[in-house]
This record gives C-alpha cells, sequence and structure tokens, in this order.
C-alpha cells in the first residue's frame, strides 16, 4: 500500500480512501484509531480531508468492515480472512504468497506487496477480485524476513553523499539506500554485500551498510563469491577454526587400534573421480573359505575427530554441506581433515566407520556387522580405470582361494591407468565380482520400483585462469553405478538395522515422498508431444511407465528436457527424524552414512549408530529435527549456488562463441519469450517475445507454445530451432539469443 503524503486543497478528493484506510487498520489491527491518527498517517490535516475520513470511517463501520471500539476510535474486524504464507516475488513489484490454506497461490498487486520481499513470511488478507472472481490478497505484515544480508553492485551519487546498492537478479524491487559513511570505501561498480538495518514507514527503500566489498563486478572471482554470498554461504573458514582443526592429534595410535576392528589385511581400494582430491569411502573384498564373499564399505571416521562442542563441529554444523562450483569447492572441513585425515588415501592407514557384509553369488545378504575400524587403502582407482578393468575382462573367473593371500605393494609412483589388471590381478578379480553383485542388486531395485535418474551432467574444461575452454557430459558407466550400489546398500542397512532397534531409536533418515498428482499429470502432457505415454494408474505403474520414458530417450533430443521435467516431477529429498521410506530408491528404510566428509547428517548417523552400539539411551528426536530441517535448508541452498555457477560458466563459454549458430530444443515457454537449450553444449538462454520480429506473437499455455497473429507460425515445447548469441551478460548471469528460425534437417 502506498504510503505517499495526500497533501490536498479543501476541494480534492482523497484518492482510494477506502482500501487506504482499510489498509492502515489491517496492518495494526490490534490497535485503534481515530480520525486525526489516521489523518496523520495520511499526512493531511485541511479541514476537508478530516471530513472525508470521518465519513469513510462511518461508512466502513456501517457496513462492519471494521468496529468502533470506543467513541470516535476504530479497529479492524479480526476474521478468517488473514492467513500466512511465504512471498514469491516477481519481475515487476507483484508475486503471490504460498500458502498452505489455498490450493492455489495467492496473486498479490504491486501496489498490496507493502515491503515484503522475496522469500519473506508474511501475513496476509484475502479476498476476491471483483471482476474475475478470483483469490488476491493483500500483505499486512511481516512475520520475519527471509535474509537480512543482499549482493548487489553499488552505484555512489554523484555528490558522493550517499550511494545506492542494486541487488542482483531479478526478485527485488527496490534497491537499498547506504549512507556514504557507511559503504566501507567501496568505489562505484563494485560488486558489495550490504545488510538491511531498517525500513522507514514512508521511505521507498530500506536502509542499509556495507559490510562486505567482493571486488569489480565481472570479474571472475568477484562474481563467483558473490553466487556463494547470495545464499549466505562461506568461503573460507574463520581463523579460529583452522587453528582448531590444525592443532588436532592426527596420529593413529596403537590404543585407538585396540579399540576397533583391525582391517588393515583386508584387501582395500578407492574407486572414485580422478580429479577428486577427498576419498570417504572405500571397498574391501574377500572370498571366504564357505564361498560367501566379505564385502567392507568403510567410511571416513569424520566424528574421531569432530567432537561436539568444539568450534569445529559448529563451523561443520552451520555449513551442513560442502559446495561443488564448477571452478573449486567449498569443503563443509578444514582441508587437513578433508584432503588429509579423514581421505582415505592409498598406502595410509585411516580410522574408519564400516558396515561389513557377508554375500552370496545372488547378491543376497547373509550376515552384517557395523563398527568402527581401522583400514589400510592398497590402491586408488579412478572410475575410468575400473571401467577399463570391467571392459577388458568380462570372462575373468574369481578364484576360491582368499585374495587376501596374494594381496601386493604397490609404490605410489606406479600409474594404473592401463596397467590396472596386470599388475594388480587380485584387485581387478574383485572389481569385477563387485560389479557383477552392483548389476544384481541394481536390477532387483528397478524390480521393486525404483526410478532410474542418469541425468547427463555437463563439465567445463576450464584452463589455469579458470575460463572454460570446453564442455563435456558426464555419464554413469559401469564402475559408477557399482560404488553407488554398494553405498546405498551401506546407507540402507545402517537405516534398517537402527529402525528395527527395540525400543525405538531416534536416527536421522533421507526421506523421499511419493510424487504429486498433478505434477505427473503436467508431464504426461508435455512428453505426449514426443510420442512417449506414461502409465499412473497404480503405485507400481508410475515407477514402471517413468523408467521406460527414462529409457526411451536415451540418445534422443528431448533427453535434457525430459530427463529434468521428469525429476521436478519428483518430491524434494530431505533430511527428518521421521521415517516415510525413500520412493525413489524404493526403499523402506534409507539413511545417508557414507560421506561425512562433505555433509553432516551422514556425521550424525555416525554419532548415533555408535550411541546405539554402546548400549545408550535414544538421542532427543526434537533436537535432531531441528538440525535436520537445517541440513536440508543448507543443502537447498548449496544447490542453488551450483545451479549459478553453471549458469555462470555457460555465460561466460558463450561469451567466445557470438557468431556461432546453434540447434537448440525449445525447454519453456512463458508469456514473455521461450527458452532454449543448445544440444551440443546444454547451454540455456532465452528468446525474448518482442525480439521475434517476423509476428506478433501470443503465448498459448495449452499448447506450450507462442504462436503467430498472422503467420499462424508456432514455436512450441520441444521444437528445434537455430539461435546465435545475442547478449551474454556476466553481471547479471543472463543469456539471450536470437532466433534465426526453425531446425530443418
Amino acid at each position: 500500500m502506498s504510503k505517499k503524503k495526500h497533501r490536498k486543497s479543501s476541494n480534492n478528493k482523497i484518492s482510494n480512501l477506502t482500501n487506504t484506510i482499510l489498509g492502515i487498520l489491517k496492518k495494526d489491527r490490534n490497535q485503534s484509531f481515530n480520525y486525526k491518527q489516521i489523518a496523520a498517517k495520511l499526512g493531511v490535516n485541511d479541514a476537508s480531508s478530516r471530513n472525508q475520513i470521518i465519513k469513510t470511517l462511518a461508512k466502513l463501520a456501517s457496513k462492519e468492515e471494521i468496529e468502533q471500539v470506543d467513541r470516535g476510535k476504530f479497529k479492524a474486524i479480526v476474521n478468517t480472512e488473514y492467513h500466512t504464507g511465504i512471498f514469491d516475488a516477481a519481475q515487476r513489484g507483484n508475486g503471490y504468497v504460498i500458502c498452505d490454506a489455498f490450493e492455489d497461490d495467492i496473486y498479490i498487486a504491486s501496489n498490496n506487496v507493502n515491503k515484503a520481499l522475496n522469500g519473506d513470511e508474511v501475513e496476509l488478507y484475502v479476498y476476491k477480485r471483483r471482476k474475475q472472481g478470483k483469490l488476491e490478497g493483500e500483505i499486512t505484515n511481516i512475520i520475519k524476513r527471509a535474509k537480512s544480508e543482499y549482493v548487489g553492485i553499488i552505484q555512489i551519487h554523484k555528490n558522493k553523499n550517499f550511494a545506492f546498492v542494486v541487488v542482483d537478479g531479478n526478485k527485488m524491487h527496490t534497491d537499498i539506500f547506504v549512507p556514504i559513511n557507511k559503504t566501507l570505501k567501496a568505489e562505484d561498480g563494485d560488486k558489495v554485500v550490504v545488510t538491511m538495518e531498517d525500513w522507514p514507514e514512508k521511505a521507498d527503500s530500506p536502509n542499509g551498510r556495507v559490510i562486505k566489498v567482493l571486488g569489480k563486478a565481472g570479474e571472475h572471482n568477484t562474481e563467483i563469491h558473490a553466487i556463494l554470498a547470495e545464499y549466505g554461504l562461506p568461503y573460507e573458514f574463520p581463523p579460529e577454526v583452522e587453528d582448531y582443526a590444525n592443532n588436532i592429534d592426527l596420529d593413529i595410535k596403537a590404543e585407538e587400534i585396540a579399540k576397533r576392528r583391525d582391517m588393515r589385511k583386508d584387501l582395500t581400494f578407492t574407486i572414485d573421480p580422478k580429479d577428486a582430491k577427498d576419498f570417504d569411502d572405500a571397498l574391501s573384498f574377500e572370498v571366504l573359505d564357505n564361498g560367501l564373499y566379505e564385502i567392507g564399505i568403510h567410511i571416513a571416521d569424520v566424528s574421531h575427530y569432530l567432537k561436539e562442542g568444539t568450534v569445529l563441529d559448529d563451523e561443520a554444523y552451520e555449513r551442513a554441506t560442502s559446495v561443488y562450483l564448477v571452478d573449486r569447492v567449498v569443503p563443509m572441513l578444514p582441508e587437513i581433515l578433508s584432503n588429509g585425515a579423514c581421505s582415505l588415501r592409498p598406502h595410509e592407514e585411516k580410522y574408519t566407520f564400516s558396515a561389513v557384509f557377508k554375500i552370496n553369488d545372488k547378491a543376497e545378504i547373509k550376515d552384517q556387522w557395523f563398527g568402527r575400524t581401522v583400514t589400510y587403502s592398497d590402491a586408488r582407482f579412478a572410475y575410468e580405470e575400473a571401467q577399463a578393468v570391467i571392459e577388458n575382462n568380462t570372462n575373468f573367473t574369481v578364484t576360491e582361494r582368499s585374495l587376501s593371500d596374494i594381496k601386493t605393494e604397490i609404490p605410489e609412483d606406479v600409474s594404473l591407468t592401463g596397467k590396472t589388471y596386470n599388475t594388480q590381478p587380485e584387485i581387478a578379480e574383485a572389481i569385477l565380482v563387485l560389479d557383477r553383485l552392483a548389476k544384481k542388486m541394481r536390477s532387483k531395485r528397478m524390480r521393486e520400483g525404483a526410478i532410474s535418474f542418469d541425468k547427463v551432467e555437463v563439465k567445463f574444461s576450464l584452463d589455469e585462469q579458470s575460463n572454460p575452454v570446453g564442455v563435456h557430459f558426464k555419464t554413469s558407466k559401469d564402475a559408477n553405478k557399482l560404488i553407488e550400489e554398494f553405498m546405498l546398500l551401506a546407507n540402507r542397512k545402517v537405516s534398517e538395522f537402527v529402525s528395527k532397534m527395540k525400543p525405538p531409536k531416534t536416527f536421522v533418515y533421507r526421506v523421499h515422498d511419493e510424487p504429486d498428482e498433478s505434477k505427473l499429470a503436467a508431464l504426461q502432457g508435455v512428453v505426449a508431444r514426443f510420442g512417449h505415454k506414461l502409465n499412473f494408474k497404480s503405485r507400481d505403474n508410475i515407477a514402471a511407465s517413468l523408467n521406460k520414458l527414462l529409457s526411451d530417450v536415451q540418445g534422443q533430443k528431448e533427453q535434457n528436457l525430459v530427463d529434468t521435467l521428469t525429476i521436478r516431477t519428483m518430491s524434494k529429498a530431505e533430511y527428518t527424524t521421521n521415517n516415510i521410506g525413500h520412493y525413489g530408491l524404493a526403499f523402506d528404510y534409507y539413511s545417508h552414512f557414507t560421506s561425512p566428509i562433505r555433509r553432516y547428517p551422514d556425521v550424525m548417523a555416525h554419532r548415533l549408530l555408535q550411541r546405539y552400539l554402546d548400549k545408550e539411551k535414544s538421542a532427543n528426536a526434537e533436537v535432531y529435527e531441528e538440525k535436520c530441517k537445517h541440513s536440508s535448508n543448507m543443502e537447498y541452498l548449496a544447490t542453488k549456488a551450483e545451479r549459478d555457477s553453471i549458469k555462470y560458466m555457460q555465460i561466460k563459454f558463450m561469451q567466445d562463441h557470438q557468431d556461432e549458430e546453434f540447434v537448440g530444443v525449445i525447454s519453456g515457454v512463458t508469456d514473455w519469450g521461450i527458452y532454449v537449450e543448445i544440444i551440443s553444449n546444454k547451454c540455456e538462454g532465452m528468446v525474448r517475445i518482442r525480439d521475434i520480429k517476423d509476428d506478433h506473437y501470443d503465448f498459448d499455455q495449452d499448447q506450450f507454445a507462442l504462436i503467430g497473429r498472422e503467420t499462424k507460425n508456432m514455436y512450441q515445447l520441444g521444437d528445434e530451432v537455430v539461435v546465435k548469441v545475442k547478449q551474454a551478460d556476466l553481471v547479471k548471469r543472463h543469456l539471450d539469443f536470437e532466433l534465426i528460425g526453425k531446425y530443418e534437417e
């Protein structure tokens, strides 16, 4: 609601007075106001204005829209039309409130936003629009701000007495006013972090102060740090945390080994990405005399070093996760732990927390053991190396003897690539058996209703200055799936083990609810455009149908679009102490246990499991539920930062290809334009509707299309088109395309 002063002459009528008075009373509905107080809020003091206010108050009271609580004093009538929700700001200053009380989001016109900002928890008054009969709302109170710190570009006013910070993105409809003595000496055009201090009632902009200068807008490190700052994510550790970590005793001690299961003689190795720096999981393998395989899943024992109540643990909890940006990792733990003491590096003894299984050749679990161990990694494999073993030794037969009897030491300087199965036949045999078992476990999961998301990942090749010089796609092969299956096994069995304890015990679960029916119906409408059919008659049908869809689109032009849309139909996985199972994996029990170097929930799972192995009582569920909510939220913010860094790098990559034409697929259609994803590099940009010059185009929501009024030419979701770069804006992180036309083979 506007708070502009209404200083009118005695002959002028105050515009929109009824709604203005209602807005004042609703905002402070627990207080009462007389006509003088309302006049003061409106900034009027002439007799005509006072008379208009008195008459309007009497009229509203007679219609029972307000009540007179004392002589001449009025207040709003509190009714059930007030609700709470989260404000989702739109680009033009208006927005929607997501409110549990209503199926549809509530539209908020720009003049009814009343200083709410994107993500704020708000109270709103809901009413029906007079013409359309649809629900609309007015925000009456800000319950809780989503954030107090914002990232933007500072603009120093020409008289140099003050500045404004223009906030990044299109969700903020106002800038932030900063007095010159609160700019931290930032220069015009710098990207800064500003904290919002207050918002005076009659001011158009909030007041703030600069708390960090990130550097010149557009510079690489500035923009990466800006992405982190936008989500409140740190990019360095406080000195006291680094000092604490550097003073931890990292030696492997005999007295500690004595408390653990000693598995240093078991054949053990890691398989990770070739550029990995921390190795938080390893596999051990042995053939037993009874023909069973003993397979150990060994996880870095982070909780041995990360003690509750320390500054190190507090920092790890606040971060809750490592953040994987295109050009760097922002770790949850300082490097001395993440890449050192807790990393299961080859030819080093490490403290580990293990899940050890005895498995037959049908991949059936015959026995299990959980507990703290000490292990020694014999070798480190990249996925490519393990894949070479699988592809070149498919007929290799494992011997019955224990593989630990023929272990050999391999010097660190020996390259495994291309020689793995020659220099270490026992590890090659282990990989082949593990691969065979993993395929049986995966097949069983698929039969039981798991959904196979093998979405193509976009990876950039970077030069020494972190400039993108190429794009390649990462796909999941047998070696990746081998590790995935055994990590899933450990996560599932640890969760099941604790869940079946009597009396029940508090634990941290990774849950995934069933997909929303309306989202499934929307997906069905989209994929039908490409000739795909879905069957959603039952839960089993849904999983089988989605798997068939994901398989059918492999290698097709619509693969990335369909993969993305299918993932969006799924509920969001989260952490909680309330186990509802994991729909996507088709598991009744599931937790995160296998990555404590980079995920705090895994640390919590380790602590709780050890607590129960020590026969201690159940942990406080409320305390852990709060920790789960924090972890889920930090995971969400980290994911958004990771996506923004990919978008940033895509734009940077396309800056060097502005004169080239690309074939792309229309990946989204809106009333302001179409989104196009380039097939060759997965970079996505927008063609604005105003830039399509051959006709005037209208958005057809039912057909997911833009349709020309005169030509009836149609640009529809999934169509292949030719585009070239119109503008690649690194600062705004926006990629605009020029539409050349439809692609003709």
